[in-house]
This record gives structure tokens, sequence and C-alpha cells, in this order.
């Protein structure tokens, strides 16, 4: 990760991502749960997409800038004790990025003054239906975090230059229900698994960021 005064830092990844709008991206680039699984599965997803949307919460701390992220309560009916960032659903006459931040206040108590937004990275689509818009903001400091016990298990944070260092995914193979097979992005920090949806935003992150290819 390049380094730069929290300023600097503020202001060069603003310069990489889209400006704060109203609605999901229809057209233009996109990453999806699809893009290391050619054809095949990705036909599965008919209808329109349902809107929504996460917030990358870039923590700075004394030793560097960390990532929020939660794992998933065991409890849920999908994606259970998955890591995922804060998110969910978007609400009717919401603009995006209200939805990422009514979802981390309301996943794991982060009051939205205390996030300060700089843009959208790539929207990212899912196998079952959803297109994901990853609004990324600076957390300042002075906030307390309480975990929704219904949504969440726990709060964590990983550094995002550990994030941001493509060296540090791999890629795996797993199978869906259907017995078909998907490949995905991965990444372990410590003890904490990171993968799927949430590993593709993050990776799509840095590929805004960085300048690699979405081709």
């Amino acid at each position: 990760m390049n380094h730069f005064s929290p300023r600097h830092l503020r202001d060069w990844i603003a310069e990489h991502l889209d400006p704060l709008h109203d609605h999901a991206v229809e057209g233009g680039q996109r990453r999806s749960d699809f893009d290391l699984t050619p054809g095949g599965w990705a036909d599965a997803v008919a209808g329109p997409l349902k809107s929504a949307a996460v917030l990358i919460g870039l923590v700075e701390r004394e030793a560097g800038v960390n990532v929020l992220l939660t794992r998933r309560s065991d409890t849920l009916r999908s994606h259970t004790g998955q890591v995922a960032l804060p998110g969910g659903r978007q609400d009717p006459g919401e603009r995006l990025w209200e939805t990422a931040l009514r979802e981390a206040h309301e996943e794991v108590g982060l009051a939205p003054h205390f996030v300060d937004l700089v843009g959208l990275s790539t929207p990212y689509q899912t196998g079952s239906g959803y297109l994901i818009t990853p609004a990324v903001g600076f957390v300042r400091p002075g906030f307390s975090l309480q975990p929704n016990p219904d949504e969440v298990a726990d709060i964590f944070e990983t550094p995002f230059g550990f994030l941001m260092d493509p060296s540090n995914y791999e890629e795996r193979e797993g199978q869906l229900p259907s017995g078909e097979k998907r490949r995905f992005y991965a990444t372990t920090h410590e003890d904490r698994y990171i993968w799927g949806a949430t590993a593709g935003i993050l990776r799509a992150l840095y590929e805004r960021l960085y300048g690699a290819s979405l081709a």
C-alpha cells in the first residue's frame, strides 16, 4: 500500500472512486461471483438485480488504517458465520450511500456522523441476484460499536494494507447446492477467513486504487 499522510490518503483514494450518487450503476464495469467461473451458472440469475450497499469503513489507528468487518450471526438463514462488510438491501427512496450508513448503524452500532464518505467502489453482482455498491468512508476516532445479535456475531478490524495486497489472495473452488462448481477469491488474516463476495469486493477496490485491469 502506498504511504501517505492521513489527509493525502483520503484524497488519493477519493480520486480513484466514483462520486456518491443516488442509484445503482446499471452499466459500466462491475465485478461478480461469476468472474472466476466463466459461463454456466451465471445464467441462473434471472430478472432484475436487487440493489444493495455495503460500507468499507477505513479506521485510522496508530499502526495504520484498518477495515471494519463482521462475522455474521450463526442464526441467520444464509451466509451463516461468514465474514462480511456491514451492509444490506436498499430501501425504497434511499440513496445507496445512505443504505451503507444505515446498515452499518443497525448491524454494528456505528453512528453515521463518525463516517466521512469519500466515494463509491466497483459494483459487485452476487449469484443470489444482488448488485452491491460499496461505499468507502473513513471512520474518525471516538466511535463505539455494539453488534446486533440477530445479525452479527463479532466485529473486528483487518489491516487495509493486508487486504490491498493481491499476493494475499488465492483462488479456491467450492460446489454449489446445484452441483455446479464455483471459483472464488479467499484470504486469511490471523484466524479470519475472508472469501466470496466480501473478498471479491475488497479485491475490486484494490483494482480501482492500483489500476489493475477490470477486463
